[in-house]
């Protein structure tokens, strides 16, 4: 019998709620959900009359992103993609994204955007893979201690930190606008697992002139986000590099800018810096020209930082 697809209603909540529990690890992304206002009319669901639950899910959320002049955009990240199990190999997904791509032309998306360990689910549709890149080596030894002080955030920088982070990406291609939700719900549910986030303090003024976000996997120290001036970078990292060491840990990676900046101070963190690319971002034209979405992706220091995942 073929599957009924239709966007869904609150009374869908309970059922969206126990598929993405059944597939994911993860228990935020109700959480995540909820930040859209229009969440229903953006969320896609197949499912088959008679069948218990809903057999497969794709969302749409609208994001603010800059492009490669800077330029917000209104793009569509496309996100919380799950299909039980025994529903799966029914091309499912496919009738989906084509139901959000109708959407999400018709409410002024220039290009869609979603990032996957299987971008083959994702080629048919008409998105296509991007490179990205990401530094990784062995910790560093030890650094001297610099100018700056640096301690771990807390709740009392938070007015600091978000202008730091917007000064940081005002003109990043491939950035999202952070909105007060994003900060509190989002960013927050992203970096759960992150060590508490460290700043670097001038000691003269007291001023924050940095912020990182990292975390520790079983092999290795990982740098998810940075914000702030080029001088805080290398002391932030060597601080970063300094706690998965206490940790027992001897390997980091750093999704960072490829930057000049960040290439001088990414041996506070490790020894030979490896740069390393992967292709597990995905883009779509809607709107925009293809050419103009390939700028973007690909534009100098261009990163989509993970606090800001769909």
């Amino acid at each position: 019998m073929n599957a009924v697809v239709r966007t869904t209603t609150d009374a869908d909540d309970p059922a969206l709620d126990a598929l993405w529990r059944r597939c994911f690890e993860a228990t935020h992304l109700g959480d995540l959900h909820a930040l859209d206002p229009d969440r229903h009319r953006h969320t896609f669901v197949a499912e088959t009359p008679g069948s218990d639950g809903i057999d497969a899910v794709v969302v749409y959320v609208p994001r603010l992103i800059r492009d490669a002049s800077g330029t917000p955009r209104r793009v569509g990240g496309i996100g919380s993609v799950a299909t039980r199990p025994e529903a799966r190999g029914r091309g499912l997904v496919k009738q989906l994204l084509a139901a959000a791509e109708r959407t999400m032309t018709a409410e002024g998306c220039d290009w869609s955007l979603l990032f996957t360990g299987t971008p083959g689910v994702y080629r048919g549709s008409g998105w296509q893979e991007f490179a990205r890149t990401y530094t990784e080596g062995a910790l560093a030894a030890p650094s001297a201690p610099g100018p700056l002080r640096v301690r771990e955030a807390s709740a009392e920088d938070t007015v600091e930190v978000t202008a730091l982070h917007h000064a940081y990406n005002a003109g990043r291609p491939l950035s999202s606008l952070r909105e007060p939700g994003d900060w509190a719900v989002r960013v927050a549910a992203w970096y759960r697992t992150a060590e508490r986030p460290l700043v670097a303090v001038d000691p003269a003024s007291g001023a924050l002139t940095g912020w990182i976000v990292a975390e520790h996997t079983e092999e290795r120290v990982l740098v998810r986000e940075f914000a702030g001036s080029g001088a805080s970078l290398a002391p932030l990292l060597a601080a970063a590099g300094a706690r998965g060491r206490a940790a027992g840990l001897t390997r980091a990676r750093a999704d960072l800018p490829d930057t000049p900046e960040t290439a001088a101070a990414l041996p506070a963190l490790v020894d030979d810096p490896r740069r390393v690319t992967e292709h597990t971002g995905m883009a779509r034209p809607l709107r925009a020209t293809a050419a103009s979405v390939l700028a973007t992706v690909t534009a100098p220091g261009a990163v989509h930082w993970y606090g800001d995942c769909f």
